[in-house]
């Protein structure tokens, strides 16, 4: 069993909740973010590898106060972790690490099923309600969405930016959902974070029992370091002495700040690679520590269109000072690039790659042309290729088949409401609709 593991603010006076109280807070009460008081120590030889949900098991249980969720852990994430995890051979020493399938083709499916479950299980016992408000650039909306759908004492606002996601995304975060509740805001992605981070502490929500399910949350990422683990264990089963370092295509930089509490834990790795689109601001500040943030650019791996990102915030505080650039470094590309890239792959192997992914698969290749990286490399796929059919199209000629689940949205019910990007008057429909 794990000892009293407890989480704090990061910005120091929202202190000692229990994983339980800060799933359902979400957002500190002091504007930070919940992180772990001190990280668990992990030896991979007690992790279970039989499967993806013994492993599972093993990981958390060390997160969280013992016999917080006892009598309905194994269920939870025998419910939420439902699909596989394939480690995909794609190169010599190049491995892509296909987090796509789960229900909604996209890695916010680990994250947001557990923390739905998780969270549901606790208001179950307290009696309380929860309106989730989450911000999403893609991906996340959907998982949350059809993570948390009919789960009793919910309700999800889902904020997305109008014509920043693509047709296929879209389609997805609008179909009719019991408790969920789309807009569409008249933005960017950021003026949709910078709403959720603000809705917290503005008068016109105050009568909201808000929580949220943004990477904000560190309910969504804790679900994300298994994937790590999991690939890094089965690939260095056969790897002997040798370590791999690990892509990751990053935009609010949660999945990586997943990845880095993993290794902190005791997972082994050899580091990180941060890659990015044109929103690079990490990779500026990863060479120049005075970097600033910067306004969204829109990309055809628009899921990673962040120009502040919240875990930022998350990420200097486990890696402070010198400790991030010699775990992380990073790199960014253009949309030419990562088309560019998606082509070359596909010709090369075979391999259909995403936009997001390729951003990874192309810094990679450019490290290694450089001489700068070698050995193995697990790239984290963040997204099935067919929700981008127009870009796939674009790269390799075709566009990708489309799963059945993707096309059965076409015939089924939706709902979204355009608003502006005005947390007051988005708070006061919001109360009038749910209270």
């Amino acid at each position: 069993m794990s000892d009293q593991i407890l989480y704090d603010s990061s910005r120091g006076k929202d202190m000692g909740r229990t994983l339980g109280e800060a799933i359902e807070q979400g957002l500190a009460t002091d504007g930070g973010l919940y992180l772990p008081r001190s990280i668990p120590a992990i030896d991979p030889q007690w992790i279970d590898t039989r499967s993806f949900l013994e492993l599972s098991i093993s990981v958390l249980d060390r997160w969280m106060v013992p016999g917080e969720f006892a009598d309905v852990f194994r269920d939870i994430l025998s419910d939420a972790l439902s699909f596989p995890v394939p480690v995909v051979p794609v190169d010599q020493d190049l491995f892509v690490c296909e987090l796509f399938h789960g229900p909604t083709l996209s890695f916010k499916d680990f994250g947001a099923r557990t923390m739905a479950r998780l969270l549901g299980n606790r208001l179950q016992r307290t009696g309380e309600r929860r309106v989730i408000l989450v911000a999403t650039s893609g991906d996340t909306g959907s998982a949350v969405a059809d993570g948390f759908a009919g789960i009793d004492g919910i309700d999800v606002v889902l904020l997305y930016p109008e014509g920043g996601v693509s047709e296929v995304q879209e389609r997805q975060l609008i179909v009719r959902r019991p408790n969920v509740h789309p807009f569409r805001v008249r933005g960017s992605f950021d003026d949709c974070q910078k709403m959720v981070k603000e809705a917290f502490q503005h008068e016109a929500w105050k009568r909201l029992p808000l929580s949220t399910a943004n990477s904000i949350n560190i309910g969504r990422l804790l679900p994300q370091m298994l994937y790590y683990w999991w690939a890094v264990l089965n690939l260095t089963e056969g790897l002997g002495t040798r370590t791999p370092h690990v892509c990751v295509p990053s935009g609010n930089l949660g999945n990586l700040t997943a990845g880095v509490m993993a290794h902190l834990s005791g997972m082994p790795v050899s580091g990180f690679i941060a890659a990015h689109n044109a929103n690079d601001f990490f990779p500026r500040f990863l060479d120049d520590a005075s970097s600033g943030f910067s306004a969204t650019v829109r990309t055809v791996s628009n899921a990673m269109d962040v120009g502040a990102p919240s875990n930022f915030e998350r990420l200097v505080a486990l890696l402070p000072g010198r400790a991030m650039g010699e775990k992380v470094r990073g790199g960014s590309i253009s949309d030419a690039e990562t088309i560019r890239s998606m082509r070359e792959v596909h010709d090369r192997t075979g391999y259909l790659a995403d936009p997001h992914t390729a951003v990874g698969l192309s810094i990679v290749e450019r490290l290694r042309t450089a001489g700068k990286l070698d050995g193995p490399v697990i790239v984290m796929s963040t997204a099935h290729p067919a929700k981008f059919p127009d870009t796939c199209a674009e790269a390799v000629g075709v566009p990708p088949e489309e799963p059945t689940r993707l096309a059965m949205l076409r015939d089924l019910p939706s709902d979204s409401m355009a608003v502006e990007a005005d947390t007051a008057s988005l708070g006061r429909l919001v109360s009038d609709r749910l209270l």
